[in-house]
C-alpha cells in the first residue's frame, strides 16, 4: 500500500544535496575525491579479472608438485 518516497528524488532534492556536498568537501576537494573513487574501482574491477587465472595456477602448481 505504500511505496518508498526514497526512490523518487525531486530536482529540489539533488540541488540540496549538490550543495551540502560542497559546504562540506568545498570545490578543491571534489575532483580528488572522484579520482580517488575512480581508482578503486578499477582496481576493484582488475583484482576480479586477475582472480580466476591465478586459481589455475595455483590448482596446476599443486598437481605438478605432488
Amino acid at each position: 500500500m505504500y511505496t518508498s518516497n526514497l526512490l523518487f528524488i525531486g530536482t529540489q532534492e539533488i540541488i540540496i544535496i549538490v550543495v551540502l556536498v560542497l559546504l562540506l568537501f568545498g570545490g578543491k576537494k571534489i575532483p580528488e575525491l572522484m579520482r580517488g573513487l575512480g581508482r578503486g574501482v578499477k582496481e576493484f574491477k582488475d583484482g576480479q579479472k586477475e582472480e580466476p587465472t591465478d586459481q589455475k595456477n595455483n590448482t596446476s602448481d599443486n598437481t605438478s608438485n605432488s
